[in-house]
């Protein structure tokens, strides 16, 4: 199959508009080889991975572990739901040794949203209580109730009206959350401890262990969503066990099928647990068709073990404090670049949003609401399309670029994507010259599909 034909597949039968804005910055490649942090395109092209599927590529691409023991366990029944799988039990048991607390008993499905919502409805079964609060900038899925508890209305709107009973507030302010359970009434606090699509944004020191202590005053379940931020991505297996704190429930999901397979899981402390399942008659109140099949937990299993044998969290600190020292190198060189942050490989770039009173005027605001929506979207299609590199910008905040590459990234790798990005800065040295150039990106991309159709 060729990128044309690709192209006029999803053009007709999946989404049209998403082909159009992939093809708008010439992101719509066509790619046929990945290993590790690289892949390749039809024309042979070798890109750097710097994206890792948001998150989700913590070992890298195919790796050679998880496609063995895969390889291992194909005589196995996949789905059998009249018995209890060995290799499920087995992946429940090391993530209950791995995580935080008393965290205990997991339940599978296959998503991020499959695993906030599991872990919405426990909160509520749990506690008795329907109110839900999360944060403002948040991103927890696109599933009803993961929406409902998502923080930003651009996602919202188009299914409104959301779940009730869900309400934000600030993130990183522990007073505004005491002042919102004080009625404890809530049944449980979901947060991020590094917000992902809302910019890559780390809270205040001591913020989560704040939150800790106000939901136990209040009687409010503590839910920490680590599907981004979990399995060593931040320098630590767990982004919560930076401040020592324990939640209640824990949402997991990304790197947990080894970059293979999807799944996910949320855990819960056994009083949780049997206060909303713990009976005969609740034992099946939340089940799942595919959640915990065969062939999902041991791409787990074999990706927890690269992932510890390898001490991936360490490479992840250790890297991630030089990629960010680096980056601030070039942030005191380009005004463009307005503040660099996050922890371990999880970090991100914002770019300065252009001010210029004339065309926002002569446009009606629409050369601001343009530079917000696109900036990061223009950066990352000149290192994409001239660099040859792989990033894109949080969905909560368009103008921060994130990189998330597998933390098998090599530091020639890193050096490489910092070399590109000091050329992008240093050639285009604003907004308007990123503009030109990606204009000329586009230009070139589109003559090149008109002579080749």
């Amino acid at each position: 199959m060729t990128a044309k034909q690709n192209a006029e597949n999803h053009q007709n039968f999946i989404n049209p508009g998403l082909v159009r804005l992939l093809g708008f910055l010439n992101f719509d490649k066509l790619f046929v080889r990945a290993e590790n942090c690289s892949v390749w395109d039809s024309d042979g092209n070798e890109y750097i991975d710097f994206l890792g599927a948001y998150g989700a590529l913590n070992i890298g691409h195919n790796n050679s572990e998880v496609i063995e023991a895969l390889k291992s366990v194909d005589a196995l029944p996949n789905f059998l739901q009249i018995s209890l799988n060995p290799l499920t039990g087995a992946l429940a048991s090391n993530l209950a040794h791995l995580c935080p607390g008393e965290l205990k008993h997991s339940f599978f499905s296959n998503s991020g949203a499959e695993a906030v919502e599991g872990a919405l409805k426990l909160a509520r079964a749990s506690s008795g209580k329907s109110r839900i609060v999360s944060c403002e900038g948040s991103f927890h899925g696109k599933t009803f109730g993961a929406l409902s508890v998502t923080g930003r209305k651009k996602y919202q709107k188009p299914f409104s009206p959301m779940l009730p009973g869900v309400s934000f507030v600030p993130f990183g302010n522990a007073d505004a959350l005491r002042k919102a359970l004080a009625a404890k009434d809530v049944a449980a606090f979901i947060v991020e401890p590094i917000q992902g699509e809302g910019g890559i944004i780390v809270p205040p020191v001591g913020y989560l262990r704040d939150v800790r202590k106000i939901c136990s005053e209040t009687g409010t379940l503590f839910i920490v969503d680590e599907i981004q931020t979990g399995l060593g991505r931040t320098g630590r297996m767990f982004a919560c066990e930076y401040e020592d704190v324990s939640p209640d429930i824990m949402c997991l999901a990304k790197s947990l099928g080894g970059g293979i397979m999807p799944l996910a899981a949320y855990i819960a402390t056994e009083k949780v647990w049997k206060s909303a399942y713990g009976t005969l008659d609740k034992a099946v109140l939340h089940t799942s068709t595919f959640g915990g099949n065969t062939r999902a937990v041991t791409a787990g299993l074999a990706a927890l073990e690269v992932t510890l044998r390898e001490d991936l969290p360490g490479q992840a600190e250790e890297k991630g404090k030089y990629f960010l020292a680096e980056l601030q190198k070039l942030k005191l060189k380009y005004p463009i670049i307005k503040e660099v942050r996050g922890r371990g490989l999880m970090l991100g770039i914002e770019f300065a949003q252009p001010k210029n009173n004339f065309l926002n005027k002569v446009t009606r605001g629409n050369f601001e609401k343009l530079s917000y929506e696109y900036v990061g979207s223009l950066i990352a299609g000149e290192l994409l399309n001239k660099h040859h590199i792989i990033t894109a910008y949080t969905l909560n905040n368009p103008k921060v670029i994130r990189l998330e590459p597998p933390l098998t990234i090599s530091y020639e790798q890193i050096d490489k994507f910092l070399k590109a990005l000091d050329t992008v800065c240093h050639r285009n040295k604003g907004f308007f010259g990123v503009v030109r150039s990606s204009s000329k990106t586009v230009i070139v991309s589109f003559l090149k599909k008109k002579f080749h159709s």
